[in-house]
């Protein structure tokens, strides 16, 4: 392998690429570092809201606050959590030089999240319109915010195993 003009021997071209794929594989691990700190805590406090204000805006009739209202809260919170996610993507950018990507993500655990929390959000809001029981609510909420709390902590995990 010949490198800048310079012959490398078959040793010095492994040692090469075994650095070029340690470099990757910390990249990789790096760019799949948990969102700031206080992203994670708005993250989490918007996956427990999601179902109460989609409730809100699904229910037959004015429940709690008029369903006007409730849109209101829907699309402004979700304005809000896409800016402050925006905000947080270019502060890590910024900090680490790396883009935060899902794509170096075991996909074992991105998929079912993928499927799964639209489901999650939104479907207790269907069971809330059809029993009227906001026990659907409060169980997706709680169930939201653990699976945040353990998305942020399995990403803590992979960038501690960086080498």
């Amino acid at each position: 392998m010949e490198t800048n003009g310079v012959r490398l021997t078959p040793e010095q071209a492994r040692a090469a690429l075994a650095d070029t794929a340690h470099i990757r594989a910390s990249v990789a691990a790096l760019s799949a570092t948990p969102w700031p700190s206080w992203f994670f805590v708005t993250l989490t406090l918007y996956i427990a809201a999601l179902p109460i204000a989609c409730a809100g805006v699904m229910a037959d009739s004015d429940w709690l606050l008029p369903r006007p209202a409730w849109l209101a809260i829907l699309l402004t919170s979700t304005a809000v959590y896409g800016a402050l996610s925006a905000v947080a993507s270019k502060a890590w950018r910024d900090k680490t030089g790396v883009a935060l990507r899902f794509d170096v993500l075991p996909r074992r655990a991105t998929v079912p999240l993928a499927v799964g929390m639209p489901v999650l959000l939104v479907g207790p809001a269907l069971a809330f319109r059809l029993t009227g029981q906001p026990v659907w609510l409060i169980a997706a909420s709680l169930i939201g915010a653990a699976v945040s709390v353990a998305f942020h902590l399995a990403f803590v995990r992979l960038h501690r195993r960086t080498p």
